[in-house]
């Protein structure tokens, strides 16, 4: 028997076949792209027989959901890391959030482009994943927005969005070979973007 294939059917014995399916597919994605393989090449990939996904998944779509799941849970991980519950200054934590948004975008591209590119229909299980991730901007854009008096806090939902646009419209444009690059570093980019938005809030003094 070929050993890969049997390697396949050993962890489907030991309940491993859902993750060698999902780390299969990533694979798959970071070689070939979203649209570069189809479900039988996963379980192909994982060692297993056609049908053998079926098992844990309906379909394509149902294994890209978990994959984009999946790495909105690393994501959240890494943007809670940066944030360090805002030290040593809610400033400079949301600095940090931004660059481990970029810093996921370009170590983790399959999972991102999973996230975010493939088009995916909206479900609980991916929506709570995203809503973890976002919380983590919220939590960053209440504690600078507290730093100004009540009356002249912005709206924290509308912070984050804008501060969430900043550094994905970053990525995106980064990550776009066809595009014209800003003749600067993306996370000097991002770092001015958020500086001249926060200030023209009011939550960073002018100089």
């Amino acid at each position: 028997m070929d050993q890969k294939r049997d390697r396949g059917k050993r962890g489907y014995h030991h309940g491993n076949l859902r993750e060698a399916l999902l780390f299969a597919a990533i694979g798959l994605i970071a070689d070939k792209g979203l649209q570069g393989f189809t479900f039988a090449d996963a379980a192909r990939a994982a060692g297993v027989s056609p049908a053998a996904p079926y098992r844990h998944f309906a379909d394509r779509d149902a294994l890209l959901a978990e994959i984009a799941r999946y790495g909105f849970e690393r994501f959240a991980d890494q943007l809670e890391a940066a944030w360090d519950r805002g030290q040593p200054s809610p400033f400079a934590a949301l600095e940090a959030v931004g660059q481990a948004y970029l810093t996921f975008a370009r170590e983790e591209r399959p999972l991102f482009s999973a996230m975010f590119q493939a088009g995916l229909p909206d479900e609980p299980g991916l929506r709570a994943s995203a809503d973890r991730a976002f919380a983590v901007l919220q939590s960053a854009c209440q504690a600078l927005a507290e730093t100004l008096p009540a009356a002249k806090r912005p709206p924290v939902r509308m912070m984050s969005y804008h501060v969430w646009a900043l550094s994905h419209g970053v990525v995106e444009l980064f990550n776009d070979p066809t595009s014209r690059r800003a003749p600067m570093e993306a996370s000097e980019l991002l770092e001015s973007g958020i500086l001249i938005y926060l200030r023209g809030l009011g939550l960073i003094p002018d100089l």
